[in-house]
């Protein structure tokens, strides 16, 4: 997977952030396998057997099967970054052969876990948005570690722990630092479940940094809010603003 390479280190607080969700109220249990429906005409919750009705509405059987193959997981790992890889690149990373990758990379296409970008004669292939980019960060998590077998292995595991991009926002250990100095230096505070809000003082010293706030409010996804880093299992900031300020650093040389 490609990461920054010229990372400067972050002083890590060391605090993680704990914050409960919201909580059911009193006197309407539910048991594991139920979930909560709509309120009755006595305005009593229904209670709903999660079964495959329910749950499987949605057909995420061809995903996983996709996602299955090593040398398919590979390419889409070497694409979390979100830079566009071409086909050679992203051989030499699953370790297949041009031939095989185009085959794996067609499969990836039609199953609208990647995208194409065509560029005269050139292909470059990258993830078709940060929703896919969400669900590998997420199955990593719950994933064994990859086998160290060689030195190589062991410079790259290291510098994914250090700093890395997730699609577009910072990420490992840098991205970890970032959100506690965020969070512990007041500039932005919870606003509800996983959700932020930029702080007064926030305003003024991102807008000092360089960002534009209201354009940024304004993208066509949530604004700020944390997802549990893999490498760290800690949070880092995701969103609009994670995005905004991930590239505003590297537009300013600090990766």
């Amino acid at each position: 997977m490609a990461r920054p390479s010229r990372a400067r280190p972050l002083a890590a607080t060391g605090k993680t952030l704990a914050r409960p969700g919201p909580f059911p109220k009193p006197g309407f249990p539910a048991r594991r396998g139920e979930t909560l429906r709509r309120r009755s005409k006595r305005g009593s919750p229904t209670l709903v057997g999660m079964s495959s009705e329910h749950v499987l509405d949605a057909d995420f059987a061809p995903v996983a099967a996709l996602m299955a193959d090593r040398a398919r997981a590979a390419m889409l790992t070497a694409l979390l970054d979100g830079r566009p890889l071409a086909a050679g690149e992203l051989a030499r990373t699953a370790g297949v052969s041009a031939q095989t990758a185009s085959a794996h990379l067609a499969r990836l296409l039609d199953g609208g876990l990647v995208t194409v970008i065509k560029q005269g004669r050139w292909r470059y292939y990258r993830l078709k948005g940060a929703e896919v980019a969400q669900v590998i960060e997420a199955l990593s998590r719950i994933s064994p570690p990859v086998r160290v077998r060689s030195l190589r292995q062991s410079r790259d595991a290291r510098r994914l722990h250090e700093a890395r991009t997730c699609y577009d926002h910072l990420a490992g250990g840098a991205g970890v630092a970032l959100f506690a100095a965020l969070l512990d230096g007041g500039m932005i505070e919870p606003d509800g479940g996983e959700t932020y809000a930029v702080t007064e003082k926030g305003e003024e010293r991102l807008e000092a940094l360089g960002l534009d706030l209201a354009a940024v409010r304004k993208a066509r996804r949530r604004f700020a809010w944390h997802c549990l880093d893999w490498t760290e299992r800690r949070p880092h900031l995701n969103g609009a603003l994670g995005a905004a300020v991930t590239e505003r650093m590297i537009e300013v040389g600090w990766f």
